[in-house]
């Protein structure tokens, strides 16, 4: 009797999954890893790809699901050679529709200019306008592929950027689908989840507060020892969250502090700033929001940069550049006005306008 070819094979492990999905049944958390690492070893059809990310969608995908994903993603990457102990991300996980302009390449800029290593994961857009890598690239920030630089970068200079597609080469098998179907699949939520450096520490923005435990969940499980996942709340609109911690209305935290969870809620008047609706950071396209986020580290005021402040601020905590909570896990205002003041500090003695040609220069 004829044997089945591998691929065949594959393909039918595959078409038993997407069955399966398709009934409404959740996969375990060995299922979706199986799953995902097919679609990232090539042998499914975009096709198949896209209905099965948008049956996951339909239904509403798991914690275990996502897990079993991350850890397809995580054993296929080429990650970073003994990086910082203390390095940390600010990534967002995007599709939040919004558009704005782009806060957490900005905030990577800030930290590193006050010796906060700074391993940024980030894309290109594939479900907005602008996404990191596009900004940096127009910028002039080139987007280095050799691990051992990177690794420098990040020791010497506080600052890698790493973009997905250098670092998650399997992940190109999905990219055509995700830029195809242009809304929020599972991969928004695995980006964050999946830093080539393996950082413990990380502010995660989140664009449903609904996922929030789980993108905790994932991290805990997988060694980190500090994470805040925010996403923050913008009333009186369709689309009401945001993946990052805003001006335009409270912003919903879960974090993960020395083994301890704890929920928390930040308003903008805790940190000494002023409310502003999310039109007032509006984006547009990579070159718009280059010379956008220019334009703040030479000294612009406005809503981009306090928006920019609160999230370094908290950023800082999670880097362990302040202690923001109490032994309660209450926030701190106090220390909350300090760390923005800290972050301010940065933009305005020109340090974080230096970490940005730093980042130029390609020697």
């Amino acid at each position: 009797m004829t044997q089945p070819t591998k691929a065949a094979a594959e393909d039918g492990r595959f078409r038993a999954i997407l069955h399966h999905v398709a009934t409404g049944a959740v996969l375990s958390e060995r299922e979706a890893e199986d799953a995902f690492g097919l679609i990232m070893d090539g042998g499914v059809p975009e096709v198949q790809i896209a209905g099965f990310l948008m049956a996951l969608r339909a239904r509403g995908e798991s914690p275990d699901e996502l897990l079993g994903a991350v850890k397809a993603v995580r054993s296929r990457m080429r990650a970073l050679h003994e990086p910082p102990a203390d390095a940390i991300d600010v990534c967002g996980t995007g599709g939040d529709g919004h558009g704005t302009l782009n806060v957490s390449t900005t905030v990577s800029f800030v930290l590193a200019a006050l010796g906060v290593p700074v391993a940024k994961h980030g894309n290109r857009a594939l479900s907005s306008k602008a996404g990191a890598s596009d900004v940096l690239a127009a910028l002039g920030v080139p987007l280095k592929e050799d691990i051992a630089v990177l690794g420098a970068d990040l020791r010497e200079r506080n600052l890698a950027f790493m973009a997905a597609p250098l670092h998650h080469p399997a992940m190109r098998h999905a990219a055509g689908v995700r830029r195809a179907l242009g809304v929020r699949t599972l991969f928004n939520f695995i980006g964050p989840l999946v830093n080539p450096a393996c950082v413990r520490r990380q502010l995660v923005g989140v664009s449903d507060a609904g996922w929030l435990g789980a993108m905790v969940d994932v991290l805990e499980k997988l060694g980190s020892v500090r994470v805040w996942a925010v996403c923050g709340e913008i009333p009186g609109v369709a689309q009401k969250w945001i993946d990052e911690i805003t001006l335009a209305g409270p912003t919903h935290v879960e974090a993960l502090e020395d083994g301890k969870r704890y929920r928390l809620l930040l308003e903008p008047e805790m940190a000494g700033l002023q409310s502003a609706p999310i039109s007032a950071i509006a984006g547009g396209g990579p070159e718009e929001n280059a010379a956008a986020l220019e334009a703040l580290l030479q000294g612009a005021h406005g809503p981009y940069r306090d928006t920019v402040l609160f999230n370094a601020a908290c950023a800082l905590h999670v880097a362990g550049k302040g202690r923001l909570l109490d032994e309660d896990g209450a926030v701190r205002p106090a220390v909350l006005r300090e760390l923005v003041a800290m972050a301010a500090s940065a933009i305005d003695g020109g340090g974080a306008a230096a970490a940005l040609q730093k980042a130029r220069d390609t020697a």
